[in-house]
């Protein structure tokens, strides 16, 4: 399972690598690119535990001076006050700019350093080394990084593309199987925007919610796949003018839920499932997709492990509040990536309030 993908942009190319035991050759990776000296190694104490020094010995070996500095872990701590702590270890430590922060961990230690990094002297690189499945199909790639507003996901941000993804498959290993199920809903994303035969890979697969129980053969093309995807779309469009906003597909309503649980009940790739499933039935019931389809992506979405219904308690006419909070929102009309076929998507504003309404009635958990 050894790969490289080009992320193809005007201003700055870069590779995702994907190799077992990468981890280890991160510091010649990193040398190979004629970096500055200065690295801060960013992470949460969990990864840091199974990974860090594993990832500094690596650096130093290859010539590196490196500090590492451990942010805690969970969405609700992806804010200004958690970027203030990596300025202070940036300034403490002098970096210039051509020095480096690499993330090591998942979306939310991505979003984090990748935003220090395009922030702190009006940019310098960013390395990012993700160990979450969510991160390494998805949030590691693109350039997107921020951080959270006590009233919205990722509303404050900035695109800053990375020197490198670096993608070892075997910190998976250590990987809770809540998480590795949330990265699948990205990975079943994808199915559905861009890679039908993707989709029909996951369709024909007994086993999608545990790594364990995954053929490894699936894995290398669940890695594969997804980051072409990904690479391919921002290649085409990388600052979210057009194509890239795909991307969001089940993303409105996810990033409401989450806003609305306050990070901590629903995980990014189970709010993402409902929204995907809301999204589908949105699109049914505007007559763009067939209801034989979303069962199809459902019955997915099911057998990886994640939620069909609205987590209890959320109130449903908050949801449709919180859409007007989206980043997509445009002359306040909310956008809607929607399904017309496995593998297609298009972007409407043309979605009556009262179909979503119905669509979210009818997915609430009955008491």
């Amino acid at each position: 399972m050894t790969s490289t993908i080009n992320v193809n942009l005007p201003q700055q190319s870069y590779e995702i690598a994907i190799a077992p035991a990468s981890l280890d050759q991160l510091g010649q990776s990193l040398a190979n690119l004629k970096l500055g000296q200065k690295v801060v190694l960013v992470s949460n104490p969990v990864i840091f535990k199974h990974y860090g020094e594993r990832a500094i010995a690596s650096l130093k070996s290859a010539g590196f001076n490196v500090v590492s500095y451990c942010l805690p872990a969970g969405e609700r701590y992806k804010t200004l006050n958690s970027i203030q702590k990596l300025y202070d270890v940036a300034l403490e430590n002098r970096l210039e700019r051509s020095s480096t922060m690499v993330a090591l961990g998942g979306g939310v230690i991505g979003d984090m350093t990748g935003f220090a990094a395009a922030t702190w002297l009006r940019g310098i690189n960013v390395v990012q080394v993700p160990t979450t499945l969510l991160a390494m199909v998805d949030s590691a790639i693109g350039g997107k990084t921020g951080v959270n507003h006590p009233n919205g996901k990722n509303l404050i941000g900035a695109f800053h593309q990375p020197r490198l993804v670096l993608i070892d498959p075997e910190v998976l290993k250590t990987l809770p199987v809540r998480e590795f199920r949330a990265g699948m809903a990205e990975v079943i994303k994808y199915g559905v925007i861009w890679d039908a035969e993707l989709f029909t890979q996951m369709e024909a697969s007994k086993h999608l919610n545990q790594l364990r129980y995954m053929k490894p053969e699936l894995l290398s093309e669940i890695l594969t796949r997804s980051c072409q995807a990904k690479a391919d779309v921002v290649g085409k469009d990388e600052k979210e003018g057009g194509l890239r906003a795909i991307l969001n597909y089940g993303h409105t309503i996810g990033h409401a839920i989450e806003s609305l649980t306050g990070y901590r009940l629903v995980n990014h790739g189970e709010a993402v499932a409902i929204g995907m499933v809301a999204a589908g039935q949105i699109a049914v019931n505007l007559g763009m997709w067939q209801q034989a389809e979303t069962d199809r992506q459902n019955a997915i979405i099911q057998k990886a492990g994640l939620p069909t219904k609205l987590p209890a308690g959320v109130d449903i006419a908050a949801i449709i509040d919180a859409l007007q909070l989206d980043k997509k929102v445009k002359a306040g009309k909310v956008r809607f990536v929607l399904p017309t076929q496995v593998g297609v998507v298009t972007v409407t504003d043309q979605v009556p309030a009262d179909v979503i309404q119905q669509v979210l009635q009818g997915m609430q958990w009955m008491s």
